[in-house]
């Protein structure tokens, strides 16, 4: 684990250096993607037979440089959707994945896709009916591009396919690609408050500001450990849920509401780390050119994204108010049946 950790940062370390200034919007980094296939790390869980742990040493470290490639959506879920429907993909190359929910009419499915994050080449689509759900590989879509808060690409296209051109699959694995997804972006928010807190603390030991150091002041020091105290709250949540996807594996119920209470605890925490980096920051930490903009754009754009906190807050209420004794479902999640 530390030999892997190591690679990713050595990567994305190289990477971020490599810029040339701070784009936006954001443009994928064909240099990074090539060393990432070289390595394995493109799709570490659907092309080396790693686990969760590993992904998320992956999607962490990256998101600490910025990286722009779509690991997650490449290996996690595009890659494990298509294996889900025995859907043929390219081997190489980013992928991504898009959700949507669709109308059935003569013989075709329908829809509009958006905020689909990378569409830069083969797109895995999901299109949800009443039932099942339809998958497919889209590989000319016309898209509409855009992008989130952090220039990350997002882009929207319509669909109308028939529907022998598409495979079924149940539609509980609509659900699995869903926490998949709020699993990857739980790690990858972490990545990001890890570097803004790395950034707020060299900024404050090296500003100077009536005649002392910023880290000098009684306010400051508060406002640092507060900062580390929701970085760590939201980080043991983060565990919680790399561990249950580790023992029992994305589609089992101790998984889902492990992933429930980390989507809550990160959601928590991303408002007042980001917040605070910026005041300690002062005027500099807003602008576009400074580093900190990265990862805290990126950790308010990730924390909406396949399911708000509010949604998961109330979902983790659900469960307490479904359990046998709400007591399990406060201090652990729930023994395998």
């Amino acid at each position: 684990m530390n030999e892997l950790a190591e690679l990713v940062d050595d990567l994305g370390r190289r990477s971020f250096d490599a810029r040339v200034g701070h784009r936006f919007p954001d443009s994928f980094d064909e240099g990074l993607w090539r060393n990432l296939e070289d390595t394995g790390l493109a799709r570490l869980t659907s092309g080396q037979d790693a686990g969760p742990a590993e992904a998320a040493i992956v999607l962490s470290g990256l998101a600490r440089h910025a990286a722009a490639v779509p690991v997650a959506e490449t290996d996690l879920l595009a890659a494990w959707l298509a294996g889900k429907a025995g859907l043929p993909v390219p081997e190489s190359g980013p992928l991504t994945v898009a959700t949507a929910d669709a109308a059935e009419h003569d013989g075709r499915i329908s829809g509009t896709a958006r905020a689909v994050p990378w569409p830069l080449g083969a797109i895995v689509l999901a299109a949800r009916t009443a039932d099942p759900l339809y998958i497919t590989l889209i590989e000319d879509a016309q898209i509409v591009d855009g992008h989130n808060l952090a220039g990350e690409p997002r882009g929207s296209f319509t669909f109308d396919v028939a529907v022998g051109d598409m495979r079924t699959v149940d539609l509980g694995v609509a659900d699995e690609l869903s926490r998949r997804g709020a699993w990857a972006r739980c790690n990858q928010i972490i990545g990001a408050l890890d570097a803004a807190c790395e950034l707020t603390v060299a900024h404050t030991g090296e500003r100077v500001q009536f005649g002392r150091q910023l880290n000098k002041f009684q306010a400051v020091q508060h406002s640092l450990a507060a900062m580390a105290g929701d970085i760590e709250r939201a980080r043991a949540a983060i565990a919680l849920a790399v561990a249950a996807a580790t023992d029992y594996g994305f589609d089992h119920p101790a998984t889902d509401y492990a992933v429930t209470v980390a989507k809550v605890a990160v959601g928590r925490a991303v408002s007042p780390v980001t917040t605070i980096a910026h005041q300690l920051h002062g005027a500099i930490g807003v602008t576009v050119e400074h580093r900190l903009w990265l990862a805290t754009m990126r950790a308010r754009s990730w924390v909406d994204e396949f399911g708000t906190t509010a949604q998961h807050a109330r979902r983790l209420g659900r469960m307490a108010l479904a359990a046998d004794d709400p007591w399990d479902v406060v201090v652990s999640y729930p023994a395998p049946h």
